[in-house]
């Protein structure tokens, strides 16, 4: 009976090691899956922001930094390097911008809307 104790140890432990690997990979694509749909949903958000701020400049410089931070958040959590880069170039890109007046919204929401459309498109690829 010794014997069968000794060779189930290390047949328990390697069963361990590759559900705990499949686990990780598992939670990989979960983190994909849910980045995949959180930051489009978070550039529809601002793009309804903006076109509702087009005449309050401190409301949409709030939108867009709300946004930009929102993004961070889901770039922290991207398992896919694309998406991560992606998303995180677009947050710093959103925080680089500064609405003081209603020339600068003008501005920005041209920019928003251009960089969003390119953002949208790495997604789109990097989900598929």
């Amino acid at each position: 009976m010794r014997r069968f104790q000794s060779r189930f140890v290390p047949l328990a432990a390697s069963a361990v090691l590759v559900l705990a690997a499949g686990c990780a990979e598992v939670n990989t694509t979960i983190d994909k899956a849910q980045a995949c749909l959180e930051a489009p949903k978070i550039i529809t958000e601002l793009g309804a922001d903006i076109a509702k701020y087009k005449d309050d400049p401190q409301a949409m410089d709030k939108a867009i930094g709300d946004a930009a931070g929102k993004l961070n958040e889901v770039a922290d959590k991207a398992s896919n390097t694309t998406l991560k880069e992606a998303t995180d170039n677009l947050a710093t890109t959103l925080g680089d911008i500064n609405v003081q007046n209603v020339n600068d919204a003008v501005d920005a929401a041209q920019k928003v809307t251009s960089d969003t459309a390119a953002y949208l498109d790495r997604i789109r690829q990097a989900c598929s």
